[in-house]
């Protein structure tokens, strides 16, 4: 969630953590201590909040001594479900009773042991991580994807599970928490409910990392016309950015376009060619300017940096040209990232 300092006023990302007696925050997920906490007893939450009429989807949490905290989500859905958990805690407080939210971790008995978001990036390693196949299926060609049987023997090879059902249990997991998505009918099913597992161990069962370039070309024996899913959607807004590399830190000019169905904002290399290098999923993604960051230098960024952070967690750092573009553009990915797929 983004969250309001309390002496600027200026709103920062936060991994925000629901107890059952009180709130903690962390300015990063994978951090041992929290940065502060709210406690639940005593308080009120008021949902939505009209405090600041150019943020959407914020909502304030009085504390008991009537200190005010705001929150901004990203999306209508996830605002929603915060505001219905808090409220749902602060009750059981008042009625002496113990809150408990049903999680995914709990539903399928995952080990404590398990770091999802470290397993996650270990599957993604280009040279010991999960091969990103072409596959056939259905008259349709899945482009940036591998199958159920490729996962569960992935996670056989390296020690994360030692039987084959503990695999289906931790790639459920893995769905569940959107380090996975399904691709295909299969897959789609068994996730929403349709199957006895969400996952599905099978050869002919796809799935791809959100953040990759994923995209299915259908084709016809008669027409031979190609429709690729990913790119169906209306050209929101497209231009050159900044993009900072991952790995080498390095800054690259990037060409952008942004669809509104699915949420993706794939990027090009601006010299030509059709095929994307990469893609941003949006859907349920926190997008904010910020003024610095730990690898660049200041003089280097020039006040029109932004930062969009996935909903898995993942911190893309892009440079418009001015600060204007800048603000055009967090608009309109904040614009996709609540109506987008």
């Amino acid at each position: 969630l983004l969250m309001q300092g309390s002496m600027f006023n200026t709103w920062k990302p936060m991994w925000v953590v629901l107890l059952e007696d009180g709130i903690e925050f962390y300015k990063r997920k994978a951090d041992n201590s929290p940065k502060g906490m709210i406690p639940l007893k005593g308080s009120s939450i008021n949902s939505p909040c009209q405090d600041f009429g150019k943020r959407m989807f914020v909502f304030k949490l009085t504390a008991a001594k009537q200190q005010d905290h705001f929150f901004q989500a990203a999306y209508l859905e996830e605002r929603d479900a915060w505001v219905q958990d808090i409220k749902k805690a602060i009750r059981c407080i008042d009625g002496g009773q113990r809150f408990a939210r049903k999680s995914t971790r709990k539903s399928i008995r995952l080990p404590e042991t398990i770091n999802l978001s470290a397993l996650y990036l270990s599957m993604k390693d280009p040279e010991k991580g999960i091969k990103e196949l072409k596959l056939e299926k259905d008259k349709k060609v899945f482009n940036h994807c591998f199958t159920g049987t490729c996962v569960i023997d992935w996670l056989v090879s390296s020690n994360s599970i030692r039987n084959r059902r503990e695999g289906l249990m931790l790639a459920s997991s893995l769905l569940s928490e959107g380090y996975l998505q399904p691709a295909g009918d299969a897959s789609k099913a068994a996730a929403e409910g349709l199957s006895d597992t969400p996952f599905l161990d099978l050869s002919d069962a796809y799935y791809y990392f959100p953040d990759s370039g994923f995209f299915c070309e259908g084709y016809s024996s008669d027409d031979d016309v190609v429709m690729k899913e990913e790119f169906r959607g209306t050209i929101v807004k497209q231009g050159c950015l900044l993009k900072q590399g991952h790995r080498r830190k390095n800054w690259k000019v990037r060409k952008f376009v942004l669809r509104d169905d699915p949420a993706y904002l794939h990027y090009y290399d601006p010299a030509g060619g059709e095929e994307p290098l990469g893609a941003i999923h949006l859907r349920g993604c926190v997008v904010t300017a910020v003024e610095d960051m730990p690898d660049s230098k200041k003089c280097d960024v020039d006040n029109i940096l932004f930062e969009i952070i996935t909903a898995n967690d993942i911190h893309y750092y892009l440079q418009a040209a001015s600060s204007t573009e800048r603000t055009e553009w967090i608009k309109a990915i904040q614009a996709v990232s609540r109506t987008g797929k």
